[in-house]
């Protein structure tokens, strides 16, 4: 899952990205409206945290723009508007939800899985290979109704190798997939936590194999 958080506030900013990561998300900042717009037309998010008080462009004004080119992506408005007024403009203008600062950052990671829940209704929410069951908005992972507990970064390779099973996924993907754009990372945490990974899921009869030059791929054993 990849989420844009459009925030000024540096000290907020680094929280939230630091609090969604661990849930095991993949996170873009932008700090102005004008950053958040271009970031949207861009590129393909599962959620978007707008702040309204955004520099350069207001936050209502990138929704309204987001709306009109008829991107459905969640939205939750992150404000310190406080007013019914601006609350009601905000959803009227096509937002999921509002939450207003300060907040408790689990009432924010709660919403977070509601509204990317509430955006898969009607699609598979659960992907399976084998004994294998990844809850894609609890963020779970169980095998043979056994949870597995999985670290964040873990959690986000195998969300990668399922939603591409039977496909070979590169490394390239991967770090795609698993960090947003001011993260730096090398191959060598990629094959680190692939190997985390694999050690885990062997024993269940789950193997992720190295395809030289190109990958990796996630297969059952017979």
């Amino acid at each position: 899952m990849r989420v844009l958080l459009a925030e000024d506030d540096e000290v907020l900013s680094d929280g939230i990205s630091k609090a969604l990561r661990q849930c095991g998300y993949a996170v873009d900042l932008v700090d102005s409206g004008v950053d958040a717009d271009l970031a949207l037309t861009t590129a393909p998010f599962d959620l978007l945290i707008l702040d309204l008080g955004l520099p350069r462009l207001d936050g209502l004004e990138v929704l309204r723009r987001l709306r009109s080119r008829g991107d459905r992506v969640p939205v939750l408005i992150l404000t310190a508007r406080d007013g019914l007024e601006d609350r009601v403009t905000g959803l009227n203008l096509g937002a999921d939800d509002y939450i207003t600062k300060p907040f408790d950052l689990p009432e924010l990671e709660a919403r977070v899985r509601a509204l990317l829940r509430r955006s898969q209704l009607g699609n598979n929410v659960e992907i399976a290979c084998g004994p294998l069951r990844f809850d894609t908005t609890g963020r779970s992972v169980s095998v043979n109704n056994e949870p597995l507990e999985l670290s964040a970064r873990e959690l986000a390779v195998l969300e990668a190798l399922l939603q591409r099973a039977g496909r070979v996924v590169s490394k390239e993907q991967l770090i795609e997939h698993m960090y947003g754009w001011e993260e730096e990372v090398s191959h060598n945490a990629i094959e680190v936590n692939v190997h985390r990974l694999r050690k885990k899921l062997e024993p269940e009869g789950v193997t992720i194999r190295a395809v030289r030059g190109l990958g990796y791929l996630l297969e059952t054993q017979a």
